[in-house]
């Protein structure tokens, strides 16, 4: 009896209760979206057995610790690759292209995408680069921060390179986000940290500059069809192409705009949103619930990461801190950009809101990183200062 409670009171209610109220919040959504006649299948079932089977993949995950998860973690990895490749080289009856990106699976049970898999997978080969370097290294110096950095960033651009061949940016994007939080918190000194992010971000602007005033270059030399920057055309004009690659924003503007402050209320849509149960449910939520169901989902969002970052904070364990680092930089962007591009701060990318985005690949993906979280919470409650708390006990 004793056992059981002490599993009980080591199990992660708070992250339950997060996790049940974002699957509320995808309920009314989908259920809202699907409304609009757009399409037969009814995504509310679907999402809600997806939300069963990620469930099942936490109460398998929270099984390992993290010793585990550290042995596995290039075999996930490895596995992760031979997947991105087997989506490329497989053909088009099992692996079609669809939007242009050919990252998808078909099974029975529906579409897989490999690459909301590498996500954990790339954070779980990341951690464990940063712990043995860490553990290897006990005397900090220039030289071995930048091989640091170089093993990170090398670990990173090799899926990288595979879903870019799978023509999918926004993924891309996640895991370069992914790279960047874990180079803030390794303990790279900030002389090769300011010079990158500095050089970074010009480079960044300048290619912005390209696309609006000389495409022809960037056609020329680096071989980029100009149809490919029709997403920045339209973020920075989309009533100029208001019936092509601007429409979808045009109509999530016009959405989120009409919600005012409470919404016109559950059911009451007006505004035609296409793909509104995927990368556009944000808003929505918007024109249903105003800025008072918005604030209130971005909300949710913030105790998740608080939550994260307390775990990362309490736990002693190197990898398990870092892991935690990974799905905070994961998760962040992913609402970062998905809430951004619905009300034009940032360009469209096709970045899902995480469990609330319609979408089996994605919602296993997060429920296994969510699973290792659970896992750290079961496994590893020493906390730091441990031993000075037992002592002034």
């Amino acid at each position: 009896m004793d056992k059981l409670t002490k599993k009980v009171d080591r199990f992660d209610w708070t992250l339950t209760l997060i996790l049940f109220l974002l699957f509320l919040v995808s309920c009314l959504g989908i259920y809202s979206a699907q409304t609009a006649g757009q399409y037969d299948e009814n995504f509310l079932v679907k999402q809600t057995f997806w939300y069963v089977v990620g469930a099942a993949i936490i109460s398998i995950t929270i099984l390992f610790d993290s010793i585990q998860y550290r042995r596995l973690s290039w075999y996930l990895y490895g596995f992760g690759l031979l997947l991105l490749i087997g989506v490329l080289a497989a053909p088009e009856s099992i692996a079609p292209i669809r939007n242009g990106a050919k990252s998808w699976f078909i099974t029975p049970l529906g579409s897989i995408q490999p690459s909301e898999f590498v996500k954990t997978f790339l954070i779980l080969a990341l951690s464990t680069v940063a712990t043995q370097h860490q553990e290897k290294y006990l005397e900090k110096t220039f030289k071995r921060d930048f091989w640091l950095l170089l093993k990170l960033v090398i670990t990173t651009f090799v899926p990288i390179i595979f879903i870019m061949k799978q023509n999918d940016l926004g993924t891309s994007l996640v895991l370069l986000s992914i790279l960047v939080g874990f180079i803030l918190v390794s303990g790279i000194t900030w002389r090769i940290i300011l010079p990158i992010f500095s050089t970074g971000a010009s480079l960044a602007v300048f290619i912005i500059y390209l696309v609006v005033q000389r495409p022809d270059i960037l056609e020329k030399y680096l071989h980029v069809q100009e149809y490919k920057f029709n997403r920045i055309y339209a973020w920075l004009d989309p009533f100029n192409h208001s019936s092509s690659s601007g429409y979808h924003l045009l109509k999530s503007l016009s959405a989120i705009g009409s919600g005012l402050i409470t919404g016109k209320g559950f059911g009451n849509r007006e505004v035609y949103i296409p793909e509104g149960h995927t990368d556009f449910i944000f808003s929505v939520i918007g024109e249903e619930y105003g800025f008072v169901g918005g604030s209130i989902v971005i909300g949710l969002f913030f105790l998740l990461i608080y939550h994260l970052i307390k775990t990362a904070l309490d736990t002693n364990d190197p990898f398990n801190t870092y892991v935690c680092t990974g799905i905070i930089s994961m998760l962040t962007f992913h609402v970062f950009q998905n809430v951004g591009m619905t009300i034009q701060v940032l360009p469209i990318t096709g970045i899902p809101l995480p469990f609330i985005s319609y979408g089996g690949s994605s919602l296993m993906g997060n429920m296994f990183a969510m699973g290792i979280v659970y896992s750290i919470r079961f496994h590893h409650r020493n906390y730091m200062f441990s031993s000075s708390r037992s002592l002034s006990s």
